[in-house]
């Protein structure tokens, strides 16, 4: 299909998982390139398609665009996830912003020791439960709306419930204490779209493995490598 978005990453979560999650929500379809060998990830360096050496990259619109927060930030406002003006936008990020942090405590969770994974799930778990989930549930029950901005669906929805079903894969019954947020989850679950990508067979990536983590290192050890001499 002509103009079908393309990824660039590795067959898993990592990063890019937030923009999968952005462009199903949206109803946009798109392709996807897996990182690996070194050789592939090398061409994208040698061929100046990753402007700070990272992944993921993304193909929209003519652009090679780098870095997660941009490509997030103009998907959103393309495909109208972003808020109908200033304040709501302002809105979205700093909840966006919230997610991220929750989030970055769970991203190197597959890299990490056995001993270690557990000392982290319990960090994730606590961080969850008493800093970002109450900030939410307060949120919801503030406003008494569907959704967390101008009562529209947008980016700030479909980051936080990808948040939260990665928190519940480290504690099943994370919500137990969050009336507010287990009537959201089903909410915003139920949107066509998120259906759809909640679904077996979709482009939603499974919890990483030792597979994702092996090819990843592989991939990247040519890089940091170099970036170490």
């Amino acid at each position: 299909m002509a103009g079908k978005l393309k990824l660039y990453y590795f067959d898993g979560r990592g990063k890019m998982e937030s923009i999968r999650w952005l462009l199903a929500a949206a109803g946009v379809e798109f392709e996807e390139e897996f990182l690996e060998t070194q050789e592939q990830y090398e061409k994208l360096l040698q061929g100046g398609s990753l402007l700070f050496q990272q992944v993921p990259m993304v193909e929209v619109d003519g652009m090679k665009m780098v870095q997660t927060r941009a490509i997030l930030s103009y998907i959103a406002a393309k495909y109208n996830l972003y808020g109908k003006d200033l304040k709501e936008r302002a809105l979205i990020d700093m909840y966006v912003g919230g997610t991220d942090d929750l989030m970055g405590f769970i991203l190197m969770f597959p890299f990490l020791s056995a001993e270690d994974k557990e000392k982290q799930r319990a960090v994730i778990v606590q961080k969850a439960t008493s800093w970002y989930f109450p900030a939410y549930e307060k949120v919801l029950k503030d406003h008494g709306q569907d959704f967390l901005v101008g009562n529209n669906f947008s980016w700030a929805d479909v980051h936080l419930l990808e948040a939260i079903l990665m928190v519940e894969e480290k504690k099943s019954d994370v919500l137990s204490g969050f009336p507010q947020l287990q009537a959201f989850k089903a909410r915003i679950s139920s949107i066509p779209t998120i259906k759809k990508f909640l679904e077996p067979g979709s482009q939603r990536k499974p919890v990483p493995d030792d597979k994702y983590v092996e090819t990843v290192r592989r991939v990247l050890r040519m890089y940091y490598d170099i970036k170490a001499n």
